[in-house]
């Protein structure tokens, strides 16, 4: 303490005014309170005291200076109703919402900044983010986004291309094209991402195509404007009673009304064959297409017969059914109780009807050989197979592969030796009267009577302008 008091008495005198000065200053600044304290206690207690529990809009929330007039005082109760009803009269109503929200979609998907990437050789997902800048982490969020997404990746091929969206310069979405009439989406979520496969909505219309036929069947398809798809399901549904190979003739004609797929109003397609004529050789057949998928002449009988005319796709037939042929390879005549089918080796034989295979075996003058029962009445022999696909006791149907052609056992080149039995006895397959299957259901004949008459005609008015145009 004498330490101190000896200090402070050798300080300079000008020193010690200027601390009393200051240390006076700092004691009065303490003990009286300042103005910007006093006026937040008045705004406590003014009209736009903010009360708990009321939400406000702090856009359009007025800001209004502190008074003491005694004529705001006496306002104070009107001013802290109004502004107690003021929050009721700022909700929204939840259609108003919904609009907002919409409103707010449409925003982002025109925001949305798409880019085309065609996918590489050898490429994957993560090679095509990698060249986008998109993350890893993003990459991983991807894959583990649903069902839809191993679809993609799976599905991802060459030449093919992904549409890849971005919001802001970030990653938001994907699309990948896994037809016409479907596409795999990929969108961001609140918890990463969703994937998703969507349909299309596909729209149908009628389509009409007619020729005369002037060289062969296949050309006059094309001129008129059918794909090979269509060339061929046209084959079929007359196949039982036209044999394409060997009975067309110059001048036939046939008419067909399809069906036309459209995606968004844009082409997308082609559907089912509704309904067609075929002339051959001035003999006229018609084919209704009904709902189970199968097609029935005009009065309601399958266009299917039990049996298929010939079991393969031939280019000629080799050696006709002949009681008395003069065999190729023994020199002897003896009776060709067949049809031989010239084809290429690996061709396709299908069994000409339902049934059950009897036998499968080989021999040396056979070859690889199948037999087939149909019934109690019908059996059908297929001879010198290159490969058989069905064994002995095996329930076959009709257009199964039961093996293909070849030249096993005693032939000359590959071909099918083809035989049909009626009740034991051999009969000439290309002539053969065949058992017709069964005609429409009784109960649904009066809606297919009524399609039908409306399907022919449609056929007659769009052949005659069809083919007057032609």
């Amino acid at each position: 303490m004498r330490g101190l008091t000896r200090f402070w008495s050798d300080f300079p005198t000008l020193h010690k005014v200027y601390i009393g000065f200051i240390s006076l200053v700092m004691v009065i600044a303490l003990w009286l309170p300042l103005e910007d304290a006093s006026a937040s206690k008045q705004n406590d207690s003014s009209t736009t005291a903010l009360k708990p529990g009321v939400r406000y809009d702090l856009s359009t929330l007025e800001v209004v200076e502190p008074t003491t007039a005694p004529a705001e005082s006496e306002a104070e109760p009107e001013s802290s109703d109004t502004a107690a009803q003021a929050p009721q009269t700022e909700q929204t109503s939840p259609s108003a919402a919904n609009t907002h929200n919409d409103v707010a979609d449409n925003n982002v998907n025109s925001a949305i900044e798409w880019r085309s990437v065609k996918i590489r050789k050898n490429d994957n997902l993560a090679k095509i983010f990698e060249r986008n800048r998109i993350s890893a982490k993003t990459l991983l969020q991807v894959s583990q986004s649903g069902p839809a997404a191993n679809t993609l990746i799976n599905k991802m091929r060459p030449g093919q291309t992904i549409e890849l969206g971005f919001l802001d310069d970030k990653f938001d979405r994907l699309m990948y094209p896994l037809s016409k009439f479907e596409y795999i989406e990929i969108t961001s979520a609140d918890t990463g991402f969703y994937a998703q496969q969507v349909t299309r909505a596909v729209d149908t219309k009628h389509a009409f195509a007619a020729a005369v036929i002037k060289s062969n069947f296949w050309k006059a398809g094309v001129q008129a404007g059918l794909n090979d798809t269509q060339i061929m399901n046209l084959a079929n549904i007359f196949g039982w009673d036209v044999d394409f190979a060997l009975d067309i003739r110059k001048g036939d004609s046939f008419t067909v009304v399809y069906e036309e797929l459209l995606v968004e109003g844009e082409h997308a397609g082609y559907g089912n064959i509704l309904a067609a004529e075929f002339v051959n050789q001035g003999d006229t057949y018609a084919a209704i297409r009904h709902s189970d998928g199968s097609y029935y002449t005009p009065e309601g009988n399958s266009m299917r017969k039990a049996f298929l005319r010939a079991p393969v796709n031939f280019k000629y037939i080799s050696s006709s059914f002949n009681p008395r042929r003069l065999h190729p390879v023994t020199g002897r005549v003896a009776p060709h109780r067949g049809i031989d089918y010239a084809a290429r080796t690996g061709t396709p034989v299908v069994a000409a009807g339902d049934g059950k295979v009897i036998k499968s075996g080989y021999n040396s003058l056979n070859g690889n050989y199948v037999f087939i029962q149909h019934g109690k009445e019908y059996v059908t022999k297929y001879l010198h197979l290159h490969k058989r696909y069905v064994r002995t006791g095996a329930k076959v149907k009709q257009n199964q592969k039961i093996g293909t052609v070849g030249a096993t056992g005693r032939v000359t080149g590959p071909h099918l030796h083809y035989e049909f039995l009626v009740n034991g006895v051999h009969r000439n397959p290309k002539t053969v009267k065949l058992p017709k299957a069964l005609p429409i259901e009784s109960s649904e004949k009066a809606e297919f009577m009524a399609i039908a008459n409306n399907m022919m005609s449609l056929l007659q008015t769009n052949k005659r302008v069809l083919l007057a145009a032609n």
